[in-house]
């Protein structure tokens, strides 16, 4: 895993494109905070920018650096959280220009994928993760059903767990004005 993590920051710290499992899915990563690398994952998926892209973080200390308000309900609910849970956040700030939706939201998720959150820790920053899969397509449920369109277009493919079958997407939160948490995707 040392090495897969080596190669893993070297990729991202030249914001380029990383193909790599996570506590979900295969997933297109790249760092959460570069414009370019940002529009090379729009491009290899074929998806508009207006499509927005979920971040991944080690940690709520990390979410905090780019999420100035996380109310002590979501601090709450992620420390409770067996389930991968992804959570739509208002007004981020730090994160590249291209992976904030036009409403000034942003779906971040704590991961618990130990190669994941090992490489955002080294990393110092949130990467992106995105389905392995152009847009519009089946998403892929384990490596051997990525589409060779998006082999050929990332700069590294990670060689672990490749043989994991994962079916599960992550559970999709939003917290209302009103303090409510919205179920978007379970």
């Amino acid at each position: 895993m040392l090495q897969e993590i080596k190669n893993s920051l070297e990729t991202l710290q030249q914001h380029k494109v990383l193909l790599y499992p996570t506590d979900t899915v295969w997933g297109i990563g790249c760092d959460a905070t570069s414009e370019s690398a940002v529009d090379k994952i729009y491009k290899i998926k074929q998806r508009s920018e207006s499509k927005s892209l979920i971040i991944l973080v080690d940690s709520i200390k990390m979410l905090q650096q780019y999420v100035p308000v996380v109310s002590d309900k979501i601090i709450e609910l992620l420390a409770k959280s067996s389930n991968p849970t992804t959570i739509i956040y208002s007004n981020p700030k730090g994160l590249a220009k291209n992976v904030v939706a036009a409403d000034n939201t942003v779906a971040i998720r704590i991961v618990q994928n130990k190669f994941c959150q090992e490489l955002i820790g080294q990393f110092g920053k949130p990467i992106v993760s995105t389905s392995a899969n152009v847009s519009g397509n089946a998403t892929p449920k384990s490596f051997k059903e990525i589409e060779q369109s998006i082999l050929h277009s990332v700069d590294y493919s990670v060689n672990l767990q490749r043989e994991v079958i994962n079916e599960k997407s992550s559970t999709i939160l939003k917290e209302a004005e009103n303090g409510d948490i919205i179920v978007l995707r379970a």
